[in-house]
């Protein structure tokens, strides 16, 4: 969450996150800078965006709408499952037609074993993604 957030001010995508006056006022590719309530109230109030849970990520780009979850898993089991459930959940959330739902997720999920987190990555047909390929992502939507 924090770090993720640091990162992207960091201008990791090309730009530097924005406010939500600066974010309505254009059209042009940007993200939005907050907090988690502050993503997520609106998410809610633009796209219907309805989980208690914070978002970590609300962008524009190419003309779409882009809100995320990011994920560090440092290990299997326990707490770690529930963070990656918790991006999975993310992006299993109803929101307006057109809203891209993405999950940034790095860490040990991407280390080929039989254990759930790597099999459900593996399975899943969602936009799950490494931060490392973010940028590319984003530009290309």
């Amino acid at each position: 969450g924090p770090m993720f957030r640091n990162w992207l001010r960091s201008k990791a995508m090309g730009i530097v996150p924005v406010n939500e006056k600066e974010f309505m006022g254009g059209s042009d590719n940007a993200i939005l800078d907050g907090s988690d309530k502050e993503l997520k109230d609106f998410a809610a109030r633009m796209f219907g965006f309805q989980r208690e849970k914070g978002l970590d990520f609300v962008g524009r780009f190419n003309g779409k709408y882009v809100i995320g979850e990011a994920k560090l898993i440092s290990d299997d089991g326990g707490h770690q499952n529930a963070q990656f459930n918790d991006a999975m959940d993310t992006l299993k959330e109803p929101v307006a037609d057109g809203v891209v739902k993405i999950a940034v997720i790095d860490g040990v999920p991407y280390i080929k074993s039989t254990k759930k987190i790597h099999t459900e990555l593996l399975k899943s047909s969602k936009p799950i993604l490494s931060a490392l390929l973010l940028r590319d992502f984003l530009y290309q939507i």
